[in-house]
């Protein structure tokens, strides 16, 4: 069995790599903190908007940590460069849209990491089962103007989580996170708003990515004695 695998360790002991890890991740971490100890109410601003992004241009950094498959880690990295992007464009009603653009084009990006191996098509059905009767309702509500950039990113996020679920380990749990952002996120935008809803989608996005850069990392499993 090798000595390395992706995803998550399976029974926490510290090592030097390990060490490295945390090294790597703290600046992540600690603008988390900064991020949700004053998380911006006011009006629009660039300054919101730098708190918002910094979190995830900060996993883009700890990537760098990473010494194989950089094809995997570039294709990481452009996603969160592009989830960046996406998040300044939120913080604007009128840039909703360049948001929604550039989350499509992360997703794309995480699609491509992915990959399609194993395939796993019996995953699609609860997926649909789920995500169908959300979005049908989900359009019931939205502007007409804005139906087909969502429908299109709505069919790019369910790939991603096929692909996410189907690949597994950490990447998985990060894929289900992300699209349950998503989800409350929409709700709260256009159907009905949700109590503490700015704390609730962006715990499980800034998780979510965090889980998916994981799966960069090889995490040591001590062997069964």
């Amino acid at each position: 069995m090798d000595a390395w695998e992706e995803g998550l360790p399976g029974k926490p002991y510290f090592s030097a790599q390990q060490l490295r890890l945390c090294r790597w991740l703290s600046p992540f971490f600690l603008t988390c903190a900064v991020y949700f100890l004053w998380i911006p109410q006011d009006r629009p601003s660039w300054v919101g908007a730098l708190f918002k992004c910094l979190p995830v241009v900060c996993l883009v950094g700890s990537l760098q940590a990473v010494r194989w498959g950089r094809g995997y880690r570039a294709l990481l990295q452009g996603a969160l460069l592009c989830s960046a992007v996406g998040d300044a464009c939120l913080i604007w009603p009128d840039a909703f849209l360049y948001g929604v653009a550039a989350f499509t084009a992360a997703h794309l990006l995480y699609l491509w990491a992915f990959g399609l191996a194993p395939l796993r098509p019996g995953l699609l059905l609860p997926i649909a089962l789920v995500s169908g009767p959300y979005y049908g309702t989900l359009l019931l509500h939205l502007p007409a103007g804005m139906v087909p950039a969502l429908v299109t990113y709505s069919l790019v996020l369910a790939a991603m989580l096929w692909r996410g679920l189907a690949r597994g380990g950490s990447v998985r749990w990060g894929a289900l996170l992300f699209t349950l952002s998503d989800m409350l996120l929409a709700w709260d935008t256009f159907v009905q708003p949700l109590p503490h809803a700015r704390l609730l989608v962006m715990t499980t996005y800034y998780a979510a990515q965090l889980l998916i850069t994981l799966s960069a990392f090889p995490s040591p499993r001590l062997k069964a004695s």
